[in-house]
């Protein structure tokens, strides 16, 4: 029987891009290239080469086109904390490089905010609600927005509403605060505090409700409007909730429909818009587009809770392949394009 021959250049994932990019460069390079790469990263490459078949000729020179554009092009390449300590200790001594990681990573190479995120959100609600809103509303900007949003759920209403509101306002925190609150996070979690950055209240906020279900967004949404009309319609702005997705190009919803869970895609559609749903659909093929329908229908009546969570999976997905620079989230183009 004939080997297939890929030649189809959308359909590729960003993995089997390096892995082809890697089998092309040939062994002394690729060689090269492993030697800068963790045990894991080499793990899931080296798999992905061993699974890649045969790859067109055409295939491999549009790979190494658009790997010399994106070279080229500023900010596009990925930094990690892992590849910048590989690179520094290519010319640094192991103890000056250890010096400056743990600089930017925060004591011990973890944060504190890292270790916060490990506490269960009923637990760090619990302490955070006998705190001051302004203590809660700094704790909350450091940690992951996620988190922070199942940690504002938890709290009383008119208290989170008191820490949103503070957020908004929050400038940068004097060293005095972060010193009181490091002493006192330090005796409460055992752990040490990072150091502060500064980041813009409302994208910190629109991230936030963007991982609150629903009927709580809607909720706090409603009383911070009543409160604060400014600032809730510039959170509005910020969010990319599940119908932002009508953004993606053919491409970005292929490319996402080849990763995401059939079944969570199936539950996030019954509670789409009818554009998003042909947008999805028509980007499949035929009996595919068929299948996901039946699914659907053999579903029957859905809790929103379980639409809200199917659609939250897909939005975390979709910046995910954004961050991994496999596909782009867009608004408006040119200076407006937004890539997460």
């Amino acid at each position: 029987m004939a080997l297939k021959v890929r030649e189809d250049y959308r359909t590729l994932t960003g993995p089997e891009k390096a892995a082809i990019l890697m089998l092309a460069l040939g062994e002394e390079h690729a060689a090269k290239l492993f030697g800068m790469m963790d045990d894991e990263e080499i793990r899931e490459l080296s798999q992905v080469m061993a699974n890649l078949g045969s790859v067109s000729a055409n295939l491999i020179e549009r790979l190494f086109v658009e790997f010399a554009e994106q070279m080229s092009a500023t900010g596009s390449l990925v930094g990690t904390f892992d590849s910048t300590e590989r690179l520094l200790l290519k010319t640094l001594p192991k103890d000056k490089v250890d010096s400056i990681m743990e600089e930017i990573r925060g004591p011990a190479g973890r944060t504190m905010w890292d270790k916060l995120g490990n506490v269960s959100e009923a637990v760090l609600a619990n302490y955070l609600k006998n705190e001051y809103p302004q203590t809660v509303a700094v704790v909350l900007s450091k940690i992951r927005p996620d988190h922070a949003g199942r940690v504002l759920t938890l709290l009383p209403e008119s208290f989170a509403m008191e820490v949103i509101m503070r957020m908004l306002r929050m400038e940068a925190v004097q060293k005095e605060v972060l010193d009181d609150i490091e002493r006192t996070l330090r005796t409460e979690f055992m752990t040490n505090l990072a150091r502060t950055s500064r980041r813009d209240a409302h994208e910190m906020l629109a991230e936030i409700f963007n991982n609150l279900d629903r009927t709580t967004e809607h909720r706090f949404m409603a009383a911070l409007e009543e409160r604060n009309r400014d600032s809730a319609e510039r959170i509005k702005a910020l969010m990319f909730t599940f119908e932002d997705l009508s953004k993606l190009d053919p491409s970005g919803v292929q490319t996402l429909l080849r990763n995401v869970d059939k079944a969570k895609l199936a539950t996030a559609l019954k509670g789409a818009s009818e554009t998003l749903k042909d947008l999805f659909f028509s980007n499949m093929s035929e009996r595919a587009a068929k299948i996901l329908r039946e699914d659907m229908a053999a579903m029957g009546p859905v809790r929103v809770k379980d639409v809200d969570e199917s659609q939250m999976y897909m939005v975390q997905l979709a910046k995910d392949l954004a961050a991994r620079g496999e596909i782009v989230i867009a608004e408006g183009g040119g200076e407006n394009e937004l890539i997460y």
